[in-house]
């Protein structure tokens, strides 16, 4: 248990850096659950890139830039755009199935792009193909190991570097510790904090809090985004609704029938996510409804089939043919822009310490992801983390120690994601800020006579939700994904990064 590099997370950042680092010397990828259950996975939409005829690369640049709403990093974003190009080609050359029209690549639109650059896999699963794809790719490697079920408890550190990690494996319910040369943070995003998540059951932060408590710097963790249009039916999960539904001409409705996105932006259903999904919230309270609708019934039932199989085998599955009746729709939390503070080659302020995908926070997303972006801030940045990781190919071992002891909060998960809900989603402002804040801390410590996965998850999603609202809390304006009804308005004061770090205050940068 002594690779040379260590990979945590299975999905396209970790498979892309792990692919990589294979000719520098042993890696082992660790998996929280089964190597298909990450984020990347169920990433329905696409993947965004600029190699359309009538596309150019300084467009898709524009375009990042302007649904960063001012904080993107411009050189993350023009390293982003401009590799992109290249990390598909090579994902081509490895055999990932993008859907074509006839012989060449069919490129789709979502909200905020300019032009049609959305590369989709069967229509919508483009995730699940990527991730498929990089992953025979990895187990073709002799140098790469790759191990399921075994979730990240915390890092070992010594001194300002990371020694590796300890993990809990599920099927032995026993702890590991496992030492490498350098160490690489991949494990998605923290939407299970909230009641409402597009995400799956893994996303619970667990990067994000095991690097604090390491003692890393984190940023920009007040700006997560909600998905406008996650399924809304009792008692069934909030299942994703793909943008590329608005992209081919899908329309929102409230609940009396009407259109209403001609009042909140002239882009209508393909404005910013942030524009609307407080634009369905607004609707919502005024019909006094929970919901609003979005409909494709004028797009023809074949279509919408062909081009949405996963989409609309799963709304029958739950009751709703989307070929004949509008969904049920709600905002719910998608993707979190920041994360663990590093440059786009994946550098932490820990030594030995690197963070990929959605757990990092490099500045490419500012305070709004630009859709479909994420897949190949993966691939991009996967792999020019992996290629900064061989510096340590030959450094010497070191010995490390956790951090600190455990401590579970004595509360249920489902209360937890409740609080996140009403006090820290889409609406915020300093009472529910605090309060939240005040009835985290609150929370008696446990002593559980067993220790289950669950309970680590519990601990790491209670430590990030306290860490967003106090983001959240100083960041006393609204921009992007981040909404003070108490503060409204921009304000350039804040047109900086806020950075948290264990023991301090937050600042911005």
């Amino acid at each position: 248990m002594t690779p040379d590099f260590l990979v945590i997370g299975a999905g396209v950042a970790g498979l892309q850096a792990a692919i990589g680092l294979s000719d520098a010397g042993d890696v082992l990828v660790v998996a929280k659950d089964s190597i298909w259950e990450s984020s990347s996975a169920y990433a329905q939409g696409g993947v965004a890139v600029a190699l359309s005829d009538d596309d150019e690369i300084s467009l898709h640049e524009q375009d990042t830039l302007a649904a960063g709403d001012g904080l993107c990093d411009p050189v993350a974003v023009q390293a982003l755009v401009q590799q992109g190009p290249a990390a598909i080609q090579r994902l081509l050359d490895w055999g990932v199935e993008f859907d074509r029209d006839g012989m060449k690549l069919a490129f789709g639109r979502e909200g905020a792009h300019s032009r049609n650059r959305i590369l989709h896999a069967h229509g919508d699963s483009t995730g699940r193909e990527m991730a498929k794809t990089l992953y025979h790719k990895a187990a073709s490697i002799p140098s790469i190991a790759i191990r399921s079920f075994t979730a990240i408890t915390d890092l070992l550190v010594a001194g300002n570097a990371v020694a590796g990690a300890v993990f809990y494996d599920e099927r032995t319910k026993q702890h590991t510790a496992i030492h490498a040369r350098a160490t690489l943070l991949a494990t998605g995003g923290m939407g299970r904090i909230f009641r409402d998540t597009t995400n799956p059951e893994v996303a619970t932060g667990d990067g994000v809090a095991v690097a604090y408590r390491a003692g890393a710097e984190l940023s920009d963790l007040e700006f997560i985004q909600f998905h406008p249009t996650a399924l809304m039916v009792p008692g069934a999960p909030r299942f994703l609704l793909s943008e590329a539904l608005r992209g081919e001409g899908a329309y929102l409705r409230n609940v009396r029938g009407e259109r209403f996105m001609h009042k909140y932006s002239p882009l209508l259903e393909l404005a910013s996510r942030d524009v609307v999904a407080r634009a369905i919230l607004a609707e919502a309270e005024m019909t006094g409804s929970d919901h609003v609708l979005l409909d494709m019934t004028h797009l023809g039932g074949d279509f919408v089939a062909q081009r949405f199989p996963r989409i609309y085998s799963t709304c029958l599955h739950f009751g709703v043919d989307i070929t004949k009746e509008p969904a049920p729709v709600t905002p719910a939390a998608h993707y979190a822009m920041g994360g663990i503070r590093s440059g786009i080659s994946g550098m932490t302020s820990l030594d030995r310490l690197y963070a990929a995908g959605e757990v990092a926070c490099t500045g490419v997303h500012g305070a709004n992801r630009l859709a479909s972006n994420s897949l190949l801030e993966g691939l991009v940045f996967g792999a020019s983390t992996g290629e900064a990781m061989k510096r340590w190919a030959n450094a010497p071992r070191i010995e490390g120690t956790l951090p600190e002891d455990p401590v579970f909060p004595a509360m249920e998960e489902t209360e937890l994601r409740q609080l996140a809900w009403e006090r820290c989603s889409l609406l915020r402002n300093r009472e529910r800020l605090e309060s939240l804040l005040t009835t985290l801390a609150d929370v008696p410590a446990a002593q559980p006579d067993t220790l289950t996965r669950k309970r680590f998850e519990l601990r790491n999603m209670k430590l990030v939700l306290e860490l967003i609202a106090r983001s959240a809390l100083a960041r006393e304006e609204s921009r992007g994904a981040h909404h003070r009804l108490d503060f409204p308005e921009r304000r350039e004061e804040f047109r900086k990064h806020s950075v948290i770090a264990k023991g301090q205050p937050v600042t911005f940068l």
